[in-house]
C-alpha cells in the first residue's frame, strides 16, 4: 500500500512539475476528508527516492530474515550505474528514522481513529456475509454498501421480518408488498391483487451466486493511479467502494442491477431473468467473498444464505468458484492447492445443505475454473497503470513485487515460470472435470444440476469480433480479476447456453411485463 500511494505523490509531482508537498496537497483535494490517511506521508518523500527506497525507510514493508528485499521498480541508479536498493537504503534511513516513529502505531489503515469504526463493520460483514445495516435480521437491507442492497435485493419493510425479497406474497399482497417486487394492491376494475393476475403461474425465481472476488466484481479505478486521468471525480467513489471492500456487485455478471460507472456497461443473469420476468424484481443474492485461498462454500451457507424452503420462489443457483481452488499465495502453490477429492467432497456438501434449504423446483449451475494462463499470455510485457508515465512497471515486474511479498492473488499463474503456470491450469482442469462428473451423476430432491465451462475463450473470441484486445477483458490494476467488459460479454454467453440447452431453468416469458412497466409509471414508478 505504501509503495502505491508513494508512487502516485511522486508522478503527481513530475506531471504537475511541483514539489512532493504541493503533490501530496492536491491528492489529498482529491480524496474524501475522513480517507485522507496518506496525507501524513510527505515527510520522508524525495523525489529523487523511488517509492520503494521511501517504503523500506519508512519500514512499513516488512522483511523477514533471509528472504529478499522486495521492490516493484528496478534498483534506483546514479548516472549510468546501478547502485542497488541496499546502498539507496543506506543512505536514506538516517533522515527518515527519526520521521518515522508516528508510522509505527498506524501499520494497518483501521489503526486510524476515523476509519477504526467503519473497519468494524467491515470485519463483521467479512465474517458473516450478511448486511450490517439488518434491523429485522431477515438478511436484507434498505442500505446500500456494507453487504447491503448492493449485494442482496434492496428490503422493502426493514421493520418487518416477514417482508423481503424473493418470498411468496401473503396473500396475493393485496394490502402491502410482502416480497418487495413492487407489484401490490387490488385492481380497481375487477377487484383481483395485482400480484395474483400478473404473477400467478409466471414461474418466478431469484438468482443466487455462491462466488468468489470475481463473482463479488473486485475492481480499483485504475485512475486512482494514473496521474494524468487523476482528479477529486476520479475519488468519489471511494467511501463506496471501501465499504463494499473493493466489490462493485451492483455491476457483476450474475446479480448487476445498476448502470455502470467503472467503464463497460452492465449486463448480468438478474436483469436478463427480470426483463423475462417482471415479477422477479429485487430477487437476488451475491454470496461471494474476497480470499485467495480453496474455500468450502458450505460451512457459511448456513448464516448467510437467504431463502426459505416453505416460503421462498425457487432460486437458480450460480456455483463459480473461479480460482479460489488453486490460486493462494504459498511459495510451494501446487501443496496448497484443492486436490479432486477435497473438491468432490466440498462441492457435495455444499450441494446437500442446498437441498435442504431451496424450494422445490431449483436449479444449480456448477462453473468450471478459468484457464488462468491468459493473464500471463496478455499482461505481462504491457505497462500497468503505475508504470505508463515513465515506462518503468510492467506486470511482469507487479506479480513478482506482490509474489516476493506473498500476497500474491494466484502465485500458480501470476509468475514468468511457464511450467507452474501449466500445472496449476492443469489442476485447474482436474477440479473442473470434477464438477461435470457431479452435474452429471449427482441427484437432489430440489433441484436440477447443470455444469458450463467458464466462458472465457468465447468472451475473448467475441470481443475481437469488436474490435476489442483481449488484455481489456482484465482489471487493470491488479491483473487478475475479469474487468467489467468481460462480465458483461459472459452474461450473454452464459444466457444463449441455458437458453438452448436448459431453457427450463430461465422460466418463461411473462406476457403481462408491459402492462406491469406501464402501472408503474402511471404511479410514479412505485
Amino acid at each position: 500500500g505504501c509503495v502505491l500511494v508513494v508512487s502516485v505523490i511522486e508522478q503527481l509531482a513530475q506531471w504537475h512539475n511541483s514539489t512532493v508537498k504541493a503533490a501530496v496537497e492536491r491528492l489529498c483535494d482529491y480524496i474524501p476528508g475522513k480517507y485522507q490517511i496518506m496525507c501524513h506521508m510527505s515527510c520522508c518523500i524525495d523525489r529523487e527516492m523511488n517509492a520503494d527506497v521511501v517504503c523500506h525507510s519508512l519500514r512499513l514493508c516488512k522483511q523477514d530474515p533471509g528472504q529478499p528485499l522486495c521492490h516493484l521498480y528496478s534498483p534506483p541508479k546514479k548516472e549510468k550505474h546501478s547502485y542497488g536498493l541496499f546502498y539507496a537504503l543506506a543512505h536514506a534511513r538516517p533522515k527518515c528514522q527519526i520521521r518515522s516513529k508516528s508510522f509505527m502505531g498506524f501499520s494497518s489503515v483501521c489503526a486510524f481513529p476515523l476509519l477504526a469504526n467503519l473497519c468494524e463493520k467491515i470485519k463483521y460483514v467479512l465474517r458473516n456475509k450478511l448486511p450490517f445495516e439488518d434491523f429485522d435480521g431477515d438478511k436484507f437491507s434498505t442500505f446500500p454498501t456494507l453487504r447491503g442492497y448492493h449485494w442482496r435485493g434492496r428490503d422493502c419493510n426493514d421493520k418487518n421480518t416477514t417482508v423481503y425479497p424473493g418470498r411468496r406474497p401473503d396473500n396475493w399482497d393485496a394490502k402491502s408488498d410482502s416480497n418487495c417486487n413492487g407489484i401490490w394492491g387490488v385492481d380497481p376494475k375487477d377487484g383481483i391483487p395485482y400480484e395474483e393476475k400478473f404473477c400467478k403461474g409466471a414461474d418466478s425465481r431469484g438468482v443466487v451466486l455462491l462466488g468468489d472476488s470475481a463473482g463479488a466484481h473486485f475492481h480499483i479505478p485504475p485512475e486512482w493511479m494514473t496521474v494524468t486521468q487523476m482528479s477529486a471525480k476520479s475519488f468519489a467513489y471511494l467511501p463506496m467502494a471501501f465499504s463494499d471492500e473493493f466489490d462493485w456487485p451492483q455491476f457483476s455478471e450474475i446479480t448487476g442491477f445498476l448502470n455502470s460507472t467503472i467503464g463497460g456497461w452492465t449486463d448480468s443473469l438478474y436483469l436478463r431473468l427480470r426483463k423475462r420476468n417482471r415479477c422477479n424484481h429485487r430477487d437476488l443474492q451475491n454470496i461471494s467473498q474476497n480470499v485467495y485461498f480453496p474455500v468450502n462454500i458450505a460451512p457459511y451457507l448456513s448464516f448467510s444464505l437467504a431463502r426459505n424452503q416453505l416460503l421462498d420462489n425457487p432460486a437458480v443457483v450460480i456455483y463459480a468458484t473461479i480460482g479460489n481452488d488453486v490460486c493462494n499465495r504459498e511459495r510451494d502453490t501446487l501443496a496448497h492447492m484443492t486436490t479432486p477429492k477435497e473438491m468432490l467432497s466440498n462441492v457435495v456438501q455444499a450441494l446437500r445443505y442446498l437441498d435442504s434449504h431451496l424450494p422445490n423446483g431449483s436449479h444449480v449451475i456448477l462453473t468450471g475454473l478459468v484457464d488462468g494462463r491468459f493473464l500471463w499470455d496478455n499482461l505481462h510485457d504491457r505497462y500497468h497503470p503505475l508504470g505508463q508515465l515513465n515506462k518503468d512497471v510492467t506486470y511482469s515486474q507487479l506479480y513478482s513485487f506482490l509474489d516476493c511479498l506473498q500476497v500474491s492473488p494466484c502465485s500458480g499463474w501470476l509468475t514468468p515460470n511457464e511450467t507452474l503456470r501449466n500445472l496449476t491450469s492443469e489442476r485447474a482442469l482436474q477440479l473442473s472435470n470434477v464438477l461435470k462428473e457431479i452435474a452429471r451423476s449427482e441427484k437432489f430432491a430440489n433441484f436440477d444440476i447443470f455444469y458450463m465451462d467458464f466462458p472465457l475463450r468465447q468472451t475473448a473470441k467475441e470481443w475481437r469480433k469488436m474490435g476489442g484486445e483481449p488484455w481489456q477483458l482484465i482489471e487493470p490494476v491488479d491483473g487478475f480479476h475479469p474487468s467489467q467488459i468481460a462480465a458483461a460479454l459472459g452474461t450473454g454467453i452464459t444466457w444463449q447456453k441455458a437458453l438452448h440447452e436448459w431453457p427450463h431453468v430461465l422460466g418463461k416469458e411473462n406476457p403481462f411485463n408491459d402492462q406491469i412497466e406501464a402501472i408503474f409509471k402511471d404511479q410514479g414508478g412505485h
